[in-house]
């Protein structure tokens, strides 16, 4: 394993932990800050864990924090409203600036970018309210369909559809989490993830689940969601991936880390990106902790990683 050491040289004062927060993902993002909280502490002796409420701004100031490691999923901790306001106060912090975090946030005018770009990502429809045709949907995107809001993190609201009932109750429920709600051309077959973490491109994971698709249920409290890393790909695939996840992340201006969430048809063998994680998930069921181990970064010296490519300065 090799390990990372902070760089000290470059902490300029205590650094605060940002987690839980209001979003939907609250519970998940607790879990997070918990464990980078706990591997932080042991390194540095000023670490703060901020519950990211109403007041996280005053509660920064008055413990005059110059670092955060944001640790919030969903929500004003991932759209780049936090990210602009750290700016502010002249605090550093880890992850994807103001633009790539609200780009990433924002489902539609992020597959919008990615279509302009020639980045491959499912074909897509906005669900217009009371003008839902599951007639023209299925003729333009296909009859098996998934159904999510556009500014929603770890599978929240979304559905698979497979006819006209299910679809208007699937924006119905997607509409519950946002204004506004996509539905999406489904792509059938594995689904894997790629983390990136200060440049490097981490190994694939393939993720296998006995649910209809890969839900918050799947992700973070079943024990039959298996993870494959190595992933199974060959030398040439393993490469196009990640190729293609970096594309993605860099070509909305992601910087520190992140994860790049795909999908490969299983009869084309085509890849198709479904959305970048500007602050993904740190809990023992996350993915970037696994890709980590898998190329030989244990979760301290990941953390540590992550915070030291947010410091200003030159790395010493």
């Amino acid at each position: 394993m090799r390990r990372f050491e902070i760089d000290r040289a470059r902490i300029r004062g205590p650094v605060a932990v940002l987690l839980g927060g209001v979003s939907a993902e609250r519970e998940v993002s607790l879990d997070s800050g918990g464990a980078v909280h706990a591997a932080l502490s042991l390194q540095l002796p000023d670490v703060l864990a901020i519950d990211a409420q109403a007041d996280v701004l005053q509660q920064l100031l008055a413990a005059k924090v110059r670092h955060a490691f944001i640790a919030l999923h969903g929500g004003s901790g991932e759209d780049g409203t936090l990210q602009g306001a750290l700016e502010t106060l002249g605090i550093s912090y880890t992850g994807s600036g103001v633009l790539a975090c609200a780009l990433a946030m924002d489902k539609l005018r992020c597959k919008r970018f990615w279509q302009a770009e020639g980045i491959p990502t499912p074909a897509f429809a906005v669900a217009e309210p009371g003008a839902i045709s599951w007639e023209a949907l299925s003729r333009d995107l296909g009859s098996v369909l998934i159904v999510k809001p556009a500014s929603e993190g770890s599978s929240l609201g979304v559905t698979p559809v497979d006819d006209a009932a299910s679809l208007t109750q699937a924006v119905a429920h997607a509409a519950g989490y946002d204004a506004c709600v996509l539905v999406e051309q489904r792509i059938i077959g594995p689904e894997y993830t790629v983390a990136v973490v200060d440049g490097q491109v981490l190994p694939s994971i393939r993720l296998e689940t006995p649910h209809s698709f890969y839900d918050y249920e799947a992700k973070y409290r079943a024990e039959t969601t298996r993870y494959l890393c190595p992933s199974g790909l060959d030398a040439t695939d393993e490469r196009r991936i990640a190729e293609l996840s970096l594309r993605a992340f860099e070509s909305l201006g992601c910087r520190g880390w992140g994860r790049v969430d795909l999908m490969r048809d299983a009869v084309t063998g085509e890849f198709f990106v479904l959305e970048v994680n500007t602050s993904p998930g740190m809990t023992s069921h996350s993915l970037v902790p696994m890709a980590a181990a898998a190329a030989g970064m244990d979760f301290a010296s990941l953390v540590i990683r992550i915070l030291n490519a947010s410091l200003p300065g030159d790395p010493a």
